[in-house]
């Protein structure tokens, strides 16, 4: 029975979720309120709060998702085989486009975003310290096979993931990563 329970908990949370983001699209993450989820998913403002403590955490859980789905391309490309420059090229590339896609294209979700990174909330303090794991998996893989000539790889993957058009592993930067 305890199972079960879990199970339907686990829904309903993944279900305010999907509807938080999408009104966040809709209407703005500003404007939104737990009032609101609550009406689309027909249940009162207390029972989404039985979900979450806050309205921060739902939005942290809707950041979290999409912070997600960037980490896990970012992870997937790290792990192919291949050259070590074209798996970072494509790690950066990916990384700026599902960004660039989701937030900047979409100004409402956008808007909590920028306020979310501007605040340092933990979900994005995490994010930013994947990410920059991740650059580091690549560049140190790129150091082990000989691709790659670098002193100190966590300054590396910190100056890679801030400063990607003026990468130190391979000038010009945005010639190398529009190669290919």
């Amino acid at each position: 029975m305890t199972l079960v329970l879990e199970h339907i908990e686990s829904d309903t949370r993944e279900r305010i979720l999907v509807v938080a983001e999408r009104l966040f699209r809709e209407i703005g993450y500003q404007k939104t309120t737990v009032a609101d989820i609550a009406k689309v998913l027909r249940m009162s403002p207390a029972n989404v709060y039985r979900f979450f403590d806050s309205k921060k955490a739902i939005n942290e859980g809707v950041a979290r998702g999409l912070m997600d789905e960037v980490e896990e391309a970012a992870q997937a490309i790290v792990i192919r085989p291949g050259p070590a420059a074209d798996r970072l090229r494509e790690l950066l590339t990916t990384v700026h486009r599902m960004n660039s896609e989701r937030f900047v294209g979409d100004s409402k979700l956008h808007e909590m975003v920028a306020i979310a990174m501007a605040e340092s909330w933990d979900v994005c303090v995490a994010h930013m310290l994947t990410i920059t794991r991740v650059i580091g998996e690549a560049i140190a893989k790129g150091a082990a096979s000989g691709e790659f000539e670098v002193a100190d790889l966590q300054t590396a993957s910190r100056y890679t993931k801030r400063h990607k058009h003026k990468c130190p592993l391979v000038p010009p930067f945005e010639a190398w990563i529009q190669k290919g």
